[in-house]
C-alpha cells in the first residue's frame, strides 16, 4: 500500500494503489488526526468496497473510487441531495446526461454508473463515492454502464470536475437543491414500499424528507423506510 499526499483545489488529497476501501482508510485518517475536513481518500482499486447495507462495490482498476471528508457536527437528511447533483452534475459536464434514483444511485439510460456512501464519524462526514469510467461491473440486481462507453477520460479529470461541483451544491440553498434534484430524479410519482404498504412516491420536502402518498394521506419518511 503506498500512500501520497497533494493538494488540488481546495482539498487534501490522500491517494492509494489499492486498499480494502476508501471509506475505511478515512475512518482510520481522522482517529489518527492525519485527515481532516476537506480531506479526499482516493484508491485505485479498492479489494473491500462496500455500499449501503455493506454490499460488496466492485472495484476494479481505472475506475474512480473516493472517500471525500467534511466537518460536521450533526445528520443532515439534505446533503445526500446536494452529493447527488455534483456527480450528476460532473457527467453533464462530459456531455453525458444522467438521471438520480433515490437514495444513492447515479444512472444513465437506466444502467448505474455511480453509487454515494454516506457514512457519519467523529465530527465528520465521509462521502464515499464511486463512478464507473473505465470498466463497470456485472451484477444480477442491475444493469451497469461506464463514462467511457460515451467519451474517454481519466480518473483525476473526473475528481477535479467532481470537486467542483460537490463545493457548489453543498454551498447552495436547498431550495435550489431540491428543485434540480426533482428534475433529474427518476421514479417521481410511482409506487414505493413503505413499511409493508405500498405508497406513491411525489417527491422531497425543504428538510429533505419524502413525500409519500398513501391513499388520502400524504406522510414524510426517512433513511430506509422506503424500497424502490
Amino acid at each position: 500500500m503506498n500512500m501520497g499526499y497533494i493538494k488540488l483545489a481546495l482539498y487534501k488529497v490522500i491517494s492509494f494503489d489499492k486498499i480494502p476501501s476508501t471509506q475505511t482508510t478515512a475512518q482510520e485518517l481522522i482517529a489518527s488526526h492525519r485527515a481532516g475536513d476537506h480531506s479526499v481518500v482516493v484508491a485505485a482499486a479498492q479489494s473491500a468496497g462496500r455500499g449501503r447495507f455493506r454490499r460488496k462495490w466492485v472495484s476494479h482498476h481505472g475506475n474512480l473510487y473516493a472517500s471525500f471528508i467534511y466537518a460536521c457536527e450533526e445528520r443532515d437528511a439534505r446533503l445526500s441531495y446536494a452529493v447527488a447533483l455534483a456527480v450528476a452534475d460532473t457527467l453533464f459536464s462530459f456531455g453525458i446526461v444522467p438521471t438520480i434514483k433515490w437514495p444513492n444511485d447515479i444512472l444513465v439510460q437506466d444502467k448505474k454508473i455511480s453509487g454515494i456512501l454516506i457514512e457519519y464519524y467523529s465530527r465528520f462526514v465521509i462521502v464515499g463515492i464511486g463512478i464507473n469510467i473505465a470498466s463497470n461491473p456485472t451484477v444480477p440486481e442491475y444493469k451497469t454502464t461506464k463514462m467511457n462507453d460515451y467519451i474517454t477520460v481519466s480518473e483525476q479529470d473526473v475528481l477535479g470536475r467532481l470537486m467542483k461541483f460537490l463545493d457548489k451544491w453543498m454551498k447552495s440553498d436547498f431550495a435550489t437543491v431540491r428543485s434540480r434534484w426533482m428534475s433529474l430524479a427518476t421514479g417521481l410519482n410511482t409506487n414505493v414500499k413503505y413499511r409493508g404498504v405500498t405508497a406513491q412516491l411525489i417527491g422531497i420536502n425543504e428538510n429533505g424528507a419524502l413525500v409519500l402518498r398513501c391513499g388520502t394521506r400524504y406522510v414524510l419518511a426517512y433513511g430506509d423506510e422506503i424500497l424502490i
